[in-house]
């Protein structure tokens, strides 16, 4: 399938409307969060009608519903890294990326559940059960990423944020190597039907009922010559909110 997604820089997107409440997911588990109305503009896969946070204890559900079939589509292998696409289902977070093991304030703190068949990063997980820990990143999975506007990816892009050569920054334990605020935390997404969950534990679950979020459907692409800025936000899908302020409130 073929996406018709249009690149959209990060300050337009502040000149994008907030969108009225959907109406075919009113009730159980689609309750509360953000309703956006379905659109026939954005592939269905990737059309975002609800999207919330809730927590129970501990733990922290992020959930996002869609018009279609939640992950049917995922990237055409190009055989290299570079210049490869990442499809993302992402939560946009008001949540300090130093609650989950990076450095204060480095930016913006985003769960993204993400599928890429040209490369791996969780080389602590073997997802797919072949005995291999480096084949399976086309499978969907978990990450946490910081992002930051970036023009070198487009004017008002976002980027997930590189580390520089030589510079050694706090990073969490589930980190894959890459250099770039990233991490594998091996939280495992389950996509049923229109919906993507990915239930994730905190120390501190108020770090997450004190913030805000959005949702965000996205098409990444690794830079054509693997250099910073080596992750850009290249087409933004759909953003729930339509203008990614971040109106969310968990657990309403």
């Amino acid at each position: 399938m073929h996406l018709h997604a249009r690149i959209v820089p990060f300050a337009a997107l502040l000149a994008v409307l907030c969108s009225p409440p959907a109406s075919a997911h009113e009730a159980g588990k689609h309750a509360g969060g953000l309703k956006s109305p379905a659109s026939a503009k954005v592939v269905a896969d990737f059309d975002i009608v609800h999207t919330k946070i809730s927590t129970e204890g501990n733990v922290a559900t992020f959930h996002m519903a869609v018009s279609g079939k939640a992950g049917q589509t995922t990237p055409a292998a190009t055989g290299k890294l570079a210049g490869s696409d990442v499809f993302s289902y992402v939560w946009p977070t008001t949540i300090d990326p130093f609650e989950v093991g990076f450095e204060r304030g480095t930016g913006i703190l985003a769960m993204a559940v993400t599928s890429h068949p040209d490369f791996d990063d969780t080389p602590l997980y073997d997802e797919n059960g072949d005995g291999k820990r480096d084949n399976d990143g086309n499978l969907w999975h978990s990450h946490w990423v910081v992002l930051k506007p970036n023009d070198a990816c487009g004017p008002g892009a976002l980027a997930v944020v590189d580390i520089p050569d030589g510079q050694k920054p706090r990073l969490p334990k589930t980190w894959p190597g890459f250099p770039m605020l990233l991490d594998s935390p091996g939280w495992s997404p389950t996509l049923s039907a229109e919906t993507v969950e990915v239930k994730v534990p905190f120390d501190d679950i108020g770090v997450v009922t004190a913030g805000h979020f959005d949702g965000v459907t996205a098409g990444l692409r690794v830079n054509a010559s693997v250099h910073a800025p080596l992750l850009c936000v290249a087409d933004v899908f759909k953003i729930a909110s339509g203008d990614l302020r971040l109106p969310g409130t968990p657990n309403q």
